[in-house]
């Protein structure tokens, strides 16, 4: 798809408002050209010493009337294009924001946030310039400046030659310079992508980088960002720096013709004084098409490179996609099965995260899972909701392959709480419920008492209503794990998928979340990573993963009676608890 296709459907909805607004912008053009012409009577009358108080106030009232209808009409294209210009950076906004929510996590794995928020800001807002302005200043440079040379050559048509010679100087240098600044706008986007990537961390670790003192440290990075930025727009600079001159420098050529084959035309009589004045006037008006040449040249560049940065995202496909025969899914069973799993992140040359897993996890029963840092948890659980697709083997639900279900059916039946929860800057009411209408007051509670959630928020003074600020900032991690539960528990799913779900809680509360979990309504299928031993040892059967493997598998009685990682981690776990207890 070529990039100008992006905002072809919106010129086309907004067809008829283009039209009305390029009809009004032309009604200006026309009412703008007719007061040279009252000027030029004004003149001739008072140079023939022919003109009465009456006649110069009636001369007066016509260029207030002009003026008058040329702000009425000014006011009706400026809502018209302008507004279609706004219509453009709505869609495309929008449309960017779909396509970017569809792409699989492995591609913001390899994409800086920075670079998004620059396509969603700055890309966008310099598409809506060329969309408006550019549009008005390509009508301006067509309409008016045609309009303008007509008059002038009623006028005087050797003298307009004349004024028209700087003209072909302007096409060649717009033609030279517009490729030039072309690929320095995608330079200049380029850079300015990095800025906002390294504010937006900057920002995002304050509370870190005032801890360690690193305000110094940090302050020379982002000065030298900003001074890279400041160089790529330096670069572009000596471009538009030169372009921009060179137009003004060729219009002022023209007034220097004019001035003096004018005056000497004046002086000799072939054209009246009054012609005189209005030819620079009219001059005076061309001069706006011939800037407007190279400001459109200006705006379209700019809204070309971020067109085509803006294309460059909405034409990456994401990596999980539904299979074109896959099925749908109403209600699963749960029963999840591994068979001979590898994965690696970043494609299959990488080192394996998971090296040959196979296990069983039951519908319907509590699964544990357990394993030092970096054995694969995590991963085997970012498997199940498709997140990432396996490398090598297969996982089945309800014995179909997840690659032959619809992703949307596929992540319907998942209730997922990651490792690192994450909260948005609303109140905790719009946290768990995600502001939908469906949920009601008593599902809400119930869900924030499952996880040991409702008693704490209870003694802040606005109870669920209270802000939790960027990141959920105001509240402790363990807080913020239990509201990302909440949110989880909140719909029974068949599947209910725990990552770490009580690592930043105390013992007691730990124990009361657990004791929740088991609590929940037989037929869910519920998967607990932990390294925690007492989340897990409730559970039907349990795994231990070692290097991307099942290193061993069984009940809690079974496998603390092995000399596993297990066994060690259980005794390990009870003596600090003793400890603590004493």
């Amino acid at each position: 798809m070529r990039p100008t296709d992006l905002i072809k459907p919106y010129f086309i909805e907004r067809r008829r408002y283009i039209a009305a607004g390029m009809l009004c912008l032309i009604v200006v053009d026309l009412l703008q050209l007719w007061i040279p012409r009252i000027i030029k009577s004004a003149v001739d009358d008072l140079t023939a010493l022919q003109v009465q108080s009456l006649q110069l106030l009636q001369y007066a009232a016509q260029i207030v009337a002009l003026a008058l209808f040329i702000g009425f009409f000014r006011y009706l294209w400026r809502r018209l294009l302008l507004g279609t210009s706004r219509r453009v950076e709505e869609g495309l906004r929008n449309t960017l924001f779909s396509h970017i929510q569809s792409l699989s996590p492995a591609y913001f794995d390899r994409t800086k946030t920075g670079d998004l928020m620059a396509h969603a800001t700055n890309d966008i807002q310099q598409v809506r310039m060329a969309a408006g302005m550019g549009l008005v200043a390509i009508n301006d440079a067509v309409v008016l400046g045609a309009a303008v040379i007509i008059f002038m050559a009623y006028i005087n048509v050797t003298l307009t030659l004349l004024v028209l010679i700087p003209m072909p100087m302007i096409a060649l240098g717009t033609r030279f310079f517009s490729k030039k600044m072309h690929r320095r706008y995608q330079t200049v986007q380029g850079a300015f992508s990095a800025l906002t990537e390294v504010f937006r961390e900057r920002f995002t670790g304050i509370r870190l980088i005032k801890a360690h003192n690193w305000e110094p440290l940090e302050a020379a990075r982002i000065e030298s960002t900003s001074t890279a930025y400041v160089q790529e727009n330096l670069r572009l600079v000596t471009v538009t720096g030169t372009f921009f001159p060179m137009i003004m420098m060729l219009t002022n050529l023209s007034l220097a013709i004019v001035l003096y084959m004018g005056g000497r035309q004046t002086i000799m009589g072939t054209i009246t004084p009054g012609d005189f004045v209005a030819f620079i006037s009219y001059l005076g008006l061309i001069t706006w098409p011939m800037m407007a040449l190279g400001w459109v040249t200006n705006l379209i560049q700019r809204g070309r490179a971020s067109l085509d940065r803006l294309n460059r995202i909405l034409q990456t496909r994401p990596d999980i996609q539904d299979h074109p025969q896959a099925r749908a899914l109403k209600r699963a069973k749960g029963d999840i099965r591994f068979e001979d799993v590898r994965f690696a992140y970043n494609g299959a040359n990488n080192r394996l995260s998971l090296a040959g897993v196979s296990l069983h996890l039951p519908g319907g029963r509590i699964t544990g899972i357990v394993g030092p840092p970096g054995s694969g948890k995590t991963t085997l659980l970012a498997l199940v909701p498709r997140l990432y697709d396996v490398t090598g083997g297969r996982v089945l639900l309800d014995g179909v392959d997840l690659r032959n279900l619809h992703l949307f059916d596929l992540r319907e039946q998942i209730a997922f709480v990651p490792q690192e929860p994450f909260l948005f800057a609303g109140t905790i009411r719009a946290n768990i419920t995600m502001s939908r209408p469906d949920i009601s007051e008593a599902d809400m509670i119930a869900a924030a008492g499952k996880s040991a959630l409702h008693d704490t928020v209870m003694a802040f003074p606005e109870g669920y209503d209270t802000i939790v600020g960027e990141k959920g900032v105001i509240l402790s991690g363990g807080q913020k794990q239990r509201v990302a539960l909440a949110r989880a528990l909140l719909r029974p799913k068949p599947i209910l998928i725990l990552d770490d779900p009580i690592s930043q809680v105390d013992m007691d509360t730990g124990r009361q979340i657990i004791e929740g979990i088991r609590n929940l309504n037989s037929g869910q299928t519920i998967v607990i990573v932990s390294h925690r031993i007492s989340a897990l040892q409730y559970a039907d059967r349990i795994y231990t993963l070692e290097n991307g493997v099942v290193a061993e598998s069984g009940i809690h009685r079974e496998l603390v009676e092995n000399d596993g990682y297990y066994a060690k981690s259980y005794w390990l776990q009870e003596l600090e608890e003793h400890q603590h207890a004493i």
